[in-house]
């Protein structure tokens, strides 16, 4: 397998002027932490020498197809302070759903801001954008107007969408795999159906990432039951890596089928689960060095994640003061904080999708744009 990029191809323009992005923690480069302000290091260790809303040391997959676009990071549509919207803005929120949570943030850890409300803050974005431009610079707020784009953007937007992973796990220790699956099915329904609606509102092309192999995860290694019998060969949970390729095909074939009644646009399923998953097994053959064991944690040992201990956090164990605190490293890891990727595996992936290798139908996006290197 070959995770590498076609840069650099003369092509007189890009052909999307901003990008929409609705989901997680994944792909969150803000909301979360402007709506709740709290984020510390060692996050962001590794571009931005500073926590930047990420849930990362470094870039995300989002922030990289903007740099290979030519267009800055996306701002997140929470961020009251300095934002500036006119390629594109992000809906993303760490801990984000794409059913509506029936429980509370300060109960659970799950964000209010499920798929179904980022949808309704697009479509406020929208008509704020509208009202703006109708108005005239005679009349409208000229700082507002500056930093919205223009009213004809979104069908030359690429919308993208990396949720759903909370919906999976976020009740397997409680229901186990068996439960999870009986609302699977929801889940797809409901990302379907957003897209439709962004379709009537002017979007045309799609990019829907499907979910990531967690039976590799550091965190859910450690704290999901499992036994010696249920490990792959590279030490990842085989159950419940077969549950995730279930809902990866279910919602691959709902996309399929979406596709027969939106004509005009172009629905992309990006097999993110297959890339990441060969990162997992083979990080050495992609210039990395460790797979299921997180940079950022505490314990040490195959995983380096403790459950009581979060990446950057301190507290007392056993009567000692601890921290969780970060490699020196990152570059050499799949898993940043034993839950999410560190930059290195994102630009990888990153490169995969650029390509189109991934992505079905396959849509080599050098073909779309004179794409920009990224560093």
């Amino acid at each position: 397998m070959v995770l590498s990029c076609l840069l650099g191809l003369s092509h007189a323009k890009c052909d999307f002027k901003a990008i929409f992005n609705f989901g997680d923690s994944n792909s969150d480069t803000g909301g979360f932490f402007a709506a709740f302000p709290a984020e510390s290091g060692p996050f962001g260790m590794t571009y931005f020498n500073k926590p930047a809303g990420r849930a990362s040391d470094g870039r995300l997959i989002v922030d990289f197809l903007a740099q290979a676009f030519g267009l800055p990071f996306l701002s997140p549509y929470l961020q009251s302070i300095g934002s500036n919207f006119r390629h594109g803005a992000n809906y993303a929120t760490l801990a984000s759903t794409v059913l509506l949570p029936n429980t509370s943030l300060f109960v659970t850890g799950i964000s209010p801001f499920s798929l179904a409300i980022q949808l309704n803050q697009m479509k406020q974005f929208k008509t704020k954008v509208e009202e703006i431009h109708q108005q005239g610079t005679s009349s409208c707020d000229c700082t507002s107007e500056a930093k919205t784009p223009s009213p004809d953007i979104f069908g030359k937007s690429l919308y993208t969408f990396y949720i759903g992973q909370n919906d999976f796990t976020s009740n397997l220790a409680s229901v186990g795999i068996g439960g999870v699956k009986k609302y699977l099915p929801q889940v797809v329904s409901q990302i379907t159906s957003t897209i439709k609606e962004l379709y009537n509102l002017g979007g045309l092309t799609f990019m829907v990432l499907n979910l990531a192999p967690v039976g590799c995860y550091p965190s859910f290694l450690v704290q999901l039951p499992h036994n010696g019998s249920d490990l792959d060969d590279f030490g990842c949970m085989v159950s419940y890596n077969n549950a995730v390729v279930d809902y990866n095909n279910m919602l691959k074939d709902a996309l399929k089928q979406t596709r027969k009644t939106l004509p005009k646009a172009s629905i992309i399923y990006v097999d993110n689960y297959k890339v990441l998953l060969e990162l997992f097994h083979h990080p050495t053959s992609h210039g990395l060095k460790y797979g299921t064991k997180a940079c950022c944690g505490y314990g040490g040992g195959d995983y380096n994640f403790n459950p009581k201990l979060y990446c950057g956090n301190t507290k007392v164990i056993n009567g000692s003061t601890v921290t969780a605190t970060a490699c020196d490293d990152p570059y050499n890891y799949v898993s940043w904080d034993g839950i999410h990727a560190t930059e290195a595996a994102n630009k990888l992936i990153t490169y995969a999708i650029l390509n189109g290798s991934y992505s079905d139908p396959p849509f080599p996006l050098h073909k779309h744009c004179d794409l920009q290197p990224i560093g």
